[in-house]
């Protein structure tokens, strides 16, 4: 099932009572298309006069990309409801699912039966599900590595986005190269779109194999020079 709001709010006001006495406050409900969660709660930080820092203005976000079993859905609002509870309650936890989290995590289940687990961002075929499956144009930088490892990095379409990664990596004394690519296989879709310095490791195999027949780019470190294979 994917939610809806009037579900979610449902399910939020049914376990609030069941769960929390019915202390968490209601909050805005929003639903989600991102890939890497099946639900989150978001906030504001503020520092306070006494220099406290005070968590406000927050929003549950559930994701409808990923088509869930019902129960799935109910334990990610749990899940969400209990980082609401640490965060609305100004709780200091030794982590973002520290002693704090787990203890509510396994009262609940343990009292009411539920599955709630640490991590929730859905099954290897789930998360394949969610993936958007329309062509669209990337700037791909597949980089080796000097022992022979073989990582990829979805880059913007900005010209000074694409030099500015490919100087800073291939300048780096563990890789020996960098190629870059125009490709609008839906495959690469799956990754995110951004020029931090960082790759995602894949087998050298799959990666011909997806840009097989793709276009090669050149760059001078400037410029990017379009040179089809």
């Amino acid at each position: 099932m994917r939610a809806t709001i009037p579900y979610i709010e449902q399910k939020f006001e049914e376990f609030n009572r069941l769960c929390f006495a019915g202390e968490l406050p209601k909050l805005p409900i929003r639903l989600s298309d991102a890939k890497t969660f099946l639900g989150k709660v978001v906030y504001k930080k503020r520092t306070l006069p006494d220099g406290r820092v005070e968590k406000y203005d927050f929003c549950l976000r559930i994701n409808t990309r990923i088509d869930l079993s019902e129960q799935e859905v109910e334990d990610t609002i749990l899940h969400e409801m209990i980082h609401y509870h640490i965060g609305v309650n100004q709780l200091k936890d030794t982590s973002s699912h520290g002693a704090v989290f787990v203890s509510i995590m396994n009262h609940i289940n343990a009292k009411y039966g539920r599955h709630i687990t640490i991590s929730h961002r859905g099954s290897a075929e789930q998360n394949e599900e969610g993936v958007d499956k329309r062509p669209k144009w990337h700037v791909i930088a597949v980089v080796t590595f000097n022992d022979e490892r073989v990582g990829i990095k979805v880059l913007p379409r900005i010209v000074e986005r694409i030099t500015y990664y490919y100087n800073n990596v291939s300048a780096n004394k563990k890789v020996k190269d960098v190629q870059l690519f125009l490709c609008n296989n839906p495959y690469f879709n799956r990754y995110p779109n951004s020029s931090a310095l960082k790759v995602f490791f894949v087998d050298r195999e799959t990666i011909e194999a997806e840009l097989q027949g793709t276009e090669k780019l050149e760059c001078d470190g400037k410029n990017i020079i379009r040179n089809k294979q």
